[in-house]
């Protein structure tokens, strides 16, 4: 007899503010979590690990091995979820489990980096153990979020979704700046070793407070329909075909390929802000006054005023490119981040970067906006579309398991070469080159994809 398809009741029941609420929050503290660790605390960690002259190489490797489980884990988990029949449901059984693992992944971030280890591959064992807690707190959010990711279309129904969609996008600005704005108040380099530590374990405990918070908010207030049919068994061969087809489609890749080289783009800049605020520009006052005392809260301010202007950006450029078309709007958005990214290079005070930030932010929320929509328009199969949206979704996570790691050994290189004449600073001005590049060939490319307009 052959396997059906799970399947969900057909009538979706309307939700309220409140179960919205409860369905959101956990993508909030997860955005906590990552806007934390990836803006300030694997800079802050890796630079008290390696030290000055080879911190690029220590945070790009640091990121880049903990990203591979954010390229490989989604589609997998997501698929297995799809198949399984548990009390709790399909989704939230994952999203413990996965929490659970994370908490303990957070407390090895937070101790190994003052252990005391000997030399290993060009770093010390501390190094070696941080990458490995790390990566496992990356495999353990995504054991997490991948299954959480398909509630949205399991409990909202269709004319709802955009309204939760807002709710989404809410909570991802809202938590990236609560997780900076915990970090950066809580963590400066400028403290003594042992106050150092102090301060990383406060702030690796309150993630893990918000993160506890937010599964149960959303694990107890958010109910999983029960399926109606015996799930599909998961078959390999069935995976790996579903997870190659969309790159068979011209128009999919191409738009997998500019959202790839944007990001890459991005990580580029945002890996090394923090050093740049540091060894760069140095004082964070404007007109006279002091805005920020440490590099920390210097770059709050400037990721504070980027997802401050990303915001009504991204509601904006939606409607303009329903109005106008995708494609037009994605010119105009990726040509903002690439010319005022060369602002860092030609600049080294702190009210140019806040500048810099707002006007970034009103080009990355257009954009994010815009690309979504992008990849909707040119799906190459509507009926796998929540498969091959995640597919697309890699080009997200995979350039920081490429674009890092090369933007760091570029940092590292090119700052020791520019010491010998003068100039030790050399290596942001290559970053933030490389980064415009990724910035233009990926809104130039753009002209590539045929079916939108």
């Amino acid at each position: 007899m052959e396997a059906t398809a799970a399947v969900l009741p057909n009538e979706s029941r309307r939700l309220g503010t409140l179960e919205q609420l409860y369905l959101t929050f956990f993508w909030f503290s997860s955005n906590v979590h990552w806007g934390a660790i990836l803006t300030i605390l694997v800079q802050s960690q890796v630079l008290v690990m390696v030290g000055d002259e080879s911190k690029g190489a220590g945070v790009g490797t640091a990121i880049a091995i903990g990203s591979i489980t954010g390229i490989l884990v989604p589609p997998l988990l997501g698929a297995w979820s799809d198949r399984v029949r548990l009390r709790m449901g399909r989704r939230r059984p994952f999203m413990v489990v996965g929490t659970a693992l994370n908490l303990v992944a957070l407390v090895g971030m937070a101790t190994f980096p003052f252990l005391k280890t000997d030399s290993l591959w060009g770093f010390t064992g501390a190094y070696w153990l941080y990458v490995g807690a790390y990566l496992m707190a990356n495999f353990a959010n995504n054991v997490a979020t991948a299954p959480y990711t398909a509630l949205m279309p399991d409990v909202v129904p269709p004319e709802q979704r955009g309204s939760v969609a807002g709710w989404y996008g809410l909570m991802t600005l809202l938590g990236n700046g609560v997780g900076m704005g915990l970090a950066s108040s809580m963590v400066s380099q400028q403290a003594s070793l042992g106050e150092f530590q102090g301060q990383i374990y406060r702030v690796y405990m309150l993630i893990g407070l918000i993160l506890v918070v937010g599964v149960l908010i959303t694990v107890l207030g958010t109910r999983e329909k029960p399926l109606t049919t015996e799930p599909k068994p998961f078959e390999w061969g069935s995976f790996l075909k579903g997870f190659v087809a969309p790159f068979g489609a011209r128009d999919f890749r191409w738009v997998f390929l500019t959202r790839m080289l944007m990001s890459m783009g991005v990580f580029s800049v945002q890996s090394f802000l923090l050093f740049y605020l540091r060894d760069v520009v140095k004082d964070f006052s404007v007109f006279g006054r002091t805005l920020a005392t440490t590099p920390e809260l210097a770059v709050l301010g400037v990721l504070g005023l980027l997802l401050l202007l990303a915001l009504p950006s991204t509601v904006i450029a939606g409607k303009l490119s329903d109005r106008y078309g995708r494609k037009s709007v994605v010119y105009v958005a990726g040509g903002i981040q690439a010319v005022v990214a060369a602002g860092f290079i030609f600049n080294d005070n702190y009210l140019a970067a806040l500048f810099i930030g707002a006007l970034f932010g009103v080009g990355y929320g257009a954009y994010e906006s815009v690309n979504w929509a992008l990849a909707t328009d040119v799906l190459p199969d509507m009926d796998d579309a929540a498969k091959d949206m995640g597919i697309w979704h890699m080009a997200l996570t995979v350039p920081q398991f490429l674009a890092t790691p090369v933007a760091g050994w570029l940092l590292d290189t090119f700052n020791a070469f520019g010491k010998q004449g003068g100039r030790p600073t050399m290596g942001y001005t290559v970053i933030f080159s490389v980064a415009i590049l990724y910035f233009a060939l990926g809104t130039v490319f753009v002209a590539r994809v045929k079916k939108a307009r």
